[in-house]
């Protein structure tokens, strides 16, 4: 709670601002943008491939963008309610090593068995490491799967990914980022940390009361923040698409097979957990966290590994409209 004269104020006293006029344009806004959030976010990727301007002015924000992105999802995430979700502790400690760890080492002896040299392979094994996306619950909800193991993978994948991702990517797998494994555990913990004491710094400002009150319109500022990330992460792709159509095709491809590649595979390996639980675990290992990639690693890191991680976008917005169905009638009795 905030202090004034004294004293600490009420909720009801906080949001007094919010009855402006401007204000209660803003909140409705806002609002308005989280309930046509999906429309906004395909717009965002197809916008920036059909307007290079637009994209090429908007890449140099990506970074601040995902850290300000990073913060409004955890501030919308209560610690308390996270640490309530672990009744199953086992789980979660086997979901999170397979996240981060086996899978990054599955696909690289895929790639390798396959023959998949270059960019595009060195990529495909690097979104591997990448922590669950922080839609995951949101996505889980949206097609009936278990959002409470969602939110706990999402949220704890991503506090640990400064930790696991650079020295498998760097280290044991070699993949040359022209970063070092130092140097991209710092870039990864800075955008993590810094949004993650700033998000816990907020929370206890603002309170519960009116945390609760304009919640829908941080949902609707992360979906604009998305489609503003949307816009720049497409820098350089239609000169791609014209110059190179076969390669985008392909690396859409290769983005779809990963993400569906990596849901069936840990769909079967939590199966014992019950298929309610290994669904969900299927559609967090598919679905990768490429922002984080996008906002550290340097410009000198090969466009294709770049442009590739832009491509990623496309199965993680539309994977959860296309295997609705799909999990439909794989949770029937």
């Amino acid at each position: 709670m905030a202090c004034a004269q004294g004293r600490y104020r009420t909720g009801s006293e906080l949001l007094q601002p919010f009855r402006l006029p401007p204000l209660r344009f803003l909140l409705g806004f806002l609002e308005w943008s989280a309930w046509r959030g999906g429309a906004l976010l395909a717009a965002g990727i197809f916008v920036g491939v059909a307007v290079p301007p637009l994209a090429a002015a908007t890449r140099d924000v990506v970074t601040p963008v995902v850290a300000g992105l990073m913060t409004l999802v955890l501030l919308r995430v209560d610690p308390a309610q996270v640490l309530g979700y672990l009744r199953r502790p086992l789980l979660v400690l086997m979901l999170l090593a397979w996240l981060l760890l086996a899978c990054p080492l599955i696909a690289f002896v895929l790639v390798r068995a396959v023959g998949l040299d270059g960019p595009l392979g060195a990529a495909l094994v690097i979104m591997a490491t990448g922590c669950a996306a922080t839609s995951s619950p949101a996505f889980a909800r949206l097609v009936g799967l278990d959002g409470e193991i969602a939110l706990v993978a999402s949220v704890l994948s991503t506090l640990l990914i400064p930790f696991t991702a650079p020295p498998l990517a760097l280290g044991l797998l070699g993949i040359d980022l022209a970063i070092s494994v130092g140097g991209l555990m710092a870039r990864l913990g800075l955008v993590v940390g810094l949004p993650l004491l700033l998000s816990i710094a907020l929370r206890r400002l603002l309170g519960p009361e009116l945390l609760a009150r304009i919640g829908r319109a941080v949902d609707g500022a992360v979906v604009l923040l998305v489609v503003l990330y949307g816009f720049g992460v497409m820098d350089g792709m239609q000169a791609r698409l014209l110059a190179e159509p076969a390669w985008v095709a392909g690396g859409i491809a290769l983005a779809f097979a990963g993400n569906f590649g990596l849901n069936i595979l840990t769909t079967l390996a939590f199966a014992p957990a019950g298929k309610r639980v290994a669904l969900s675990a299927g559609l967090l290992s598919g679905n990768r966290n490429m922002a984080l990639y996008l906002a550290v690693l340097p410009e000198t890191t090969d466009a294709s590994i770049l442009l590739f991680f832009a491509l990623c976008q496309f199965p993680l917005f539309l994977s959860p409209f296309l295997l609705r169905p799909v999990y439909d009638r794989l949770r029937r009795p």
